[in-house]
């Protein structure tokens, strides 16, 4: 067994981050085959589309006590169904350094984005794929200014 990724990018099940009722399902049956964002689409596959995703965020009103500046992006996988799964954090500050920025905001972020579910399922071919997905926190003096992409 290979310590890499069958596809550069991929993420593995962890399971003590995972949830493991969460499945792959796309084509492929004996290893099923995510593509990644830009393979599928250029559009945004979220019931009703990102700003559906900004209005909610905003009502949430989720910010950090501390005033940093910087980027939280939150990557993950979305199955044949339209479930989300595998997610992954990354942070960087605003000079695109991996540095820690505040782990309750971040947590609250991830909780956030697992929160979300209004992913489209989608099709190529006629086949039922599992695509990955990400959204990064665009933060700054601990709020979020925007959403990517």
């Amino acid at each position: 067994m290979s310590k890499y990724p069958d596809i550069v990018g991929d993420i593995t099940f962890d399971e003590k981050l995972d949830e493991t009722d969460f499945k792959k399902c796309g084509a492929g049956k004996d290893k099923p085959f995510s593509f990644q964002y830009y393979n599928v689409s250029q559009q945004f596959d979220y019931k009703g589309e990102k700003i559906a995703i900004e209005e909610r965020l905003k009502k949430e009103n989720i910010s950090s006590e501390k005033k940093i500046n910087g980027y939280i992006t939150v990557r993950f996988l979305v199955n044949c169904e339209g479930k989300a799964g595998l997610f992954r954090v990354k942070h960087l500050d605003s000079d695109l350094k991996d540095v820690a920025l505040d782990g309750e905001f971040e947590n609250k972020l991830l909780k956030f984005t697992k929160s979300l579910n209004g992913w489209r399922p989608k099709k190529i071919e006629g086949l039922k794929i599992d695509y990955y997905q990400y959204l990064t926190y665009k933060i700054e003096d601990g709020q979020v200014s925007e959403v990517l992409p």
